[in-house]
């Protein structure tokens, strides 16, 4: 490893060009697996109680990634498809007496 070291030249690094990770593993963003949810109310929703309470009452295999997108809407990441068809077999849902409605989103939506 010294030797390597030793003959490691910095000009030949730099005109490397730079890769992500994203594109290393050939991510690519898929929300086959996400429902963005609002909540029909005019007050205001305290988002860290919607996301432990949701959290704790589905309890989901691997968890589950729960992101606020502004004007009471919330993005539900599921890791497996079986846990998203759970959620939407058990609708209505409601969060302190007010309905919760989600929409099912897909491949290459924008979920704004």
């Amino acid at each position: 490893m010294e030797k390597e070291l030793a003959i490691l030249n910095i000009d030949e690094i730099e005109d490397m060009p730079v890769r992500s990770i994203k594109e290393e593993v050939g991510f690519d963003e898929d929300y086959n697996l996400c429902l963005v949810g609002q909540l029909l109310t005019e007050s205001v929703v305290h988002f860290s109680l919607l996301r432990n309470t949701l959290t704790n009452l589905w309890h989901p295999l691997r968890g589950i990634p729960i992101t606020n997108i502004g004007e009471k809407r919330v993005m539900f990441q599921f890791y497996y498809m079986i846990d998203l068809k759970r959620v939407m077999d058990g609708m209505p849902w409601f969060f302190n007496r007010h309905l919760l409605i989600f929409y099912k989103m897909e491949k290459g939506e924008d979920p704004m």
